[in-house]
């Protein structure tokens, strides 16, 4: 079962997308009458990130044939990871079981028991468990690199060629082993990736809209990645070559995106890594609001720690493939500062009457609206139309914390590795959307303002347009935050419909 199909695009499609990226972007460098310097400035940065995203889309969905080796008879013993930190008992219990029923003849699994440095009160309960399943538990108790200590202190006392990292949350089918460990046959196979499915992305907003954020990334992305050997890992429901591993000094304590910077490091060793395209494990998306926002401020927070720290371009080692698809998934997270520059243009225009460019509104648009069409169609198109417009929301919404986290890696201040909790932590988080429900009260009142200055304009009714198409971006990401407690959280064995992914 194919994860997310996602439809071969033509190539000419994928090259009509990068020139009208370009000939938008040189009517507005070069064509377009200037009006304020400084915001002309700022929309030319803006616009000219707009064309690298482009870039670095079409460069990872562009097909291309990567034969790869698969020996089903490929049956080392495996060592199975299960990192705990004070989850429910019930959500350990239940992915330690399905590991067990895996169908494979040689493999061992552990419990990675990082409660008790992390200070949980339940930390004994894993050990519970593990006498309960007969499996064996390994408790940490000296503190150090977070959920990348706790798999090196594991990988430290244990010695099977193969490690497969489970999260608590993710429980494994009985098939995941079979489909995986075939590609180390290739001897030059460091990891072995598969997708990270939400079972409960029916449970309200905010589990909807980080599974539909994770169809694209799992679906026509990680499969673009893979054809160029540029896969990285995804922290679960994964499988890594010990010898690789120790390599690069095990998993990288440096980053709170573990993940992402050992494999960069592992792909400069030419080791070779392989994207599985199926489901092969299911998870819990955050099911509250505050939940989810820590997890998108570690991921934000770990890539752009790459990009300024690590930067791809120049490490030694990576082919010029690779180079290109680190940099365009590290450098994703700078978009917010993008979407708060053109969601403020319009505020400039409302309160001051300024605006970069002095151009009649329907020449803009007979340039404008062909560029984002194409753009549009071929995103979904890719995806083959499961990209939703509330993803879309997310993904806008989520500006002001990728731009919170691109301001602490500026200034290096230390923030911890927070585990994403596997229960809805009932609460209003209005104050988290509190920058978006500024902006919306700064329109009305500068539309207010600018409609008393000069009438309704053309130039009012554009800006005006503009700005409503962000509110418009940002209400179900609003909505999400006010989201009440009404749900019941799947961890108290509510009855979830589950997802099942399209053949």
């Amino acid at each position: 079962m194919e994860f997310l199909k996602s439809i071969q695009v033509s190539k000419f499609l994928l090259l009509l997308n990068v020139v009208l990226s370009v000939i938008y972007f040189y009517c507005i460098v070069a064509v377009f009458p200037i009006g304020n310097w400084s915001l002309f400035a700022v929309l030319v940065l803006s616009e000219a990130f707009h064309v690298w995203q482009v870039f670095g889309f079409i460069h990872t969905v562009w097909y291309r044939k990567r034969e790869k080796k698969f020996d089903a008879h490929f049956q080392p013993h495996v060592a199975i990871f299960i990192t705990v930190c004070g989850e429910p008992e019930g959500i350990i219990e239940s992915t330690v079981i399905a590991a067990k029923a895996m169908n494979y003849p040689h493999f061992s699994i552990y419990i990675l028991n990082d409660g008790k440095v992390a200070n949980r009160s339940n930390w004994k309960e894993a050990e519970i468990i593990a006498s309960k399943q007969n499996v064996t538990c390994i408790t940490r108790t000296i503190p150090g690199g977070a959920k990348a200590g706790n798999i090196n202190h594991a990988s430290a006392l244990t010695n099977e060629p193969y490690i497969v990292v489970f999260d608590a949350d993710h429980t494994p089918k009985p098939e995941f082993l079979q489909e995986t460990m075939g590609y180390f046959v290739d001897e030059r196979v460091a990891f072995v990736q598969s997708p990270q499915f939400y079972k409960n992305a029916d449970v309200n907003q905010v589990t909807g809209g980080a599974w539909e954020q994770q169809a694209l990334f799992f679906g026509p992305l990680l499969k673009g990645k893979d054809s160029v050997n540029a896969t990285f890992m995804c922290g679960t429901n994964m499988v890594l070559r010990r010898v690789a591993l120790e390599e690069v000094g095990g998993m990288s304590e440096k980053s709170i995106a573990e993940d992402f910077l050992t494999s960069l490091l592992v792909h400069e060793k030419k080791w070779k890594s392989v994207y599985v395209d199926k489901v092969l494990a299911e998870g819990l998306a955050p099911e509250d609001f505050l939940s989810y926002y820590k997890q998108q401020f570690r991921w934000a927070r770990g890539s752009l720690e790459i990009l300024l720290s690590h930067n791809p371009l120049f490490r030694r080692g990576l082919t010029a493939a690779q180079r290109v698809q680190y940099l365009a998934s590290s450098s994703y997270y700078v978009s917010g500062i993008i979407v708060l520059i053109n969601a403020l243009l319009p505020l400039a225009y409302f309160f001051f009457a300024l605006k970069p460019l002095t151009i009649n509104t329907m020449t803009l648009a007979l340039i404008f609206l062909p560029y984002i069409f194409v753009i549009l169609y071929t995103l979904q198109l890719t995806s083959n139309f499961t990209y939703t417009f509330r993803a879309l929301s997310f993904s806008l919404g989520s500006s002001t914390i990728y731009m919170k986290a691109l301001w602490h890696t500026i200034i290096r201040k230390n923030n911890g590795f927070a585990v994403t909790s596997k229960t809805k932590v009932s609460g209003n988080y209005g104050k988290l959307v509190l920058p978006h429900l500024i902006y919306i009260g700064l329109v009305i009142a500068g539309v207010a303002w600018g409609v008393v200055r000069e009438g309704w304009s053309a130039s009012m009714l554009s800006n005006i347009a503009w700005a409503f198409i962000y509110i418009a971006a940002f209400a179900p990401f609003i909505s999400a935050a006010f989201e009440g407690s009404r749900k019941v959280s799947s961890s108290k064995n509510t009855k979830l419909k589950k997802m099942e992914a399209p053949a």
